[in-house]
């Protein structure tokens, strides 16, 4: 029992087994995989017969766990940080928004620094703005609908071009999330997901993809693989995506991209991208003190 005025902690099941007893999905034999239960957990802390503050926290599949407090009273923090650092035991990842100095200095106190900066874009998609009109696919090509293509390869080729994106490394897709992610009703479009084909190989050479949400679609990936980069094949990829949203009445798409994404700034801005903000990627690293 808890005395009036105390306040206690209570935490999902699944965060009691700690980073390592939620793995990452690994392949063992073909058409064989591991599921991951889950890759979420909350903390809630409760005073009396009320939540006054929850913790919440996902692993990505990059292995990265990303966390984020919900609380009124600065003083809700540091029981809440200290359940999650107990039960995941490992560098703890979390994304705030540049102008926010008071939730920065609040994770500054429990050992998080700055590790990356996002800047957000708002990207026209009028191809008479964007100058995409003029866009072809190099020879050779053609574009499909992710839906059209074989799912374990494109999710491969995910993998692939997400390690080239600044804070992706060792991103592996959990082969039933990356379905349910991929293809979720809500915001799937065969229009602006769109993968690029090398049809004289054949291989996979980028790829396209725009989240159709109502207010504000967004560009959840653009890549191009490594041999197939400097030729135009982006600024394809993004123009047959755009045209589709244009053509439903959209005006823009928003995105973020890596501060030190030198090639991705370029293209949007090129092509009419406004800077409507930015947030920084901070880290606790495991094993330090508090």
């Amino acid at each position: 029992m808890t005395s009036r005025g105390m306040a206690t902690l209570i935490s999902d099941s699944n965060a009691a087994v700690g980073a390592a007893g939620l793995a990452s999905a690994a392949m063992s034999e073909p058409g064989e995989y591991v599921v991951r239960l889950s890759r979420t957990a909350t903390w809630n802390l409760v005073r009396g017969a009320d939540t006054i503050a929850t913790a919440h926290a996902m692993s990505r599949p990059d292995g990265r766990w990303y966390v984020s407090i919900d609380a009124w009273d600065d003083a809700a923090w540091p029981p809440l940080m200290d359940m999650m650092i107990k039960d995941l035991g490992c560098d703890l990842h979390t994304i705030v928004d540049e102008s926010d100095e008071t939730t920065q200095a609040n994770w500054r106190r429990f050992g998080f620094e700055v590790t990356r900066r996002e800047i957000d874009y708002m990207i026209p998609v009028d191809p008479g703005v964007t100058g995409l009109v003029e866009s072809r696919l190099p020879d050779g090509m053609v574009l499909l609908a992710a839906d059209a293509v074989d799912e374990t390869e494109l999710r491969l080729l995910d993998d692939t071009l997400r390690a080239y994106v600044p804070g992706g490394d060792g991103w592996r897709n959990d082969p039933q999330e990356f379905r349910e992610h991929s293809f979720d009703e809500r915001y799937f479009d065969p229009a602006t997901y769109l993968v690029a084909l090398d049809d004289s190989v054949p291989a996979f050479a980028g790829l396209v993809r725009i989240m159709v949400m109502p207010r504000r679609p967004r560009l959840g990936l653009i890549g191009v693989a490594a041999g197939y980069r400097r030729r135009g094949l982006a600024r394809a990829l993004l123009a047959a995506a755009f045209v589709a949203l244009h053509d439903r009445g959209f005006t823009h798409v928003w995105a973020d991209v890596d501060a030190t994404n030198a090639a991705t700034i370029r293209l949007l801005e090129q092509i009419g991208g406004q800077r409507t903000g930015a947030s920084v990627a901070m880290v606790r690293r495991a094993g330090r003190g508090a």
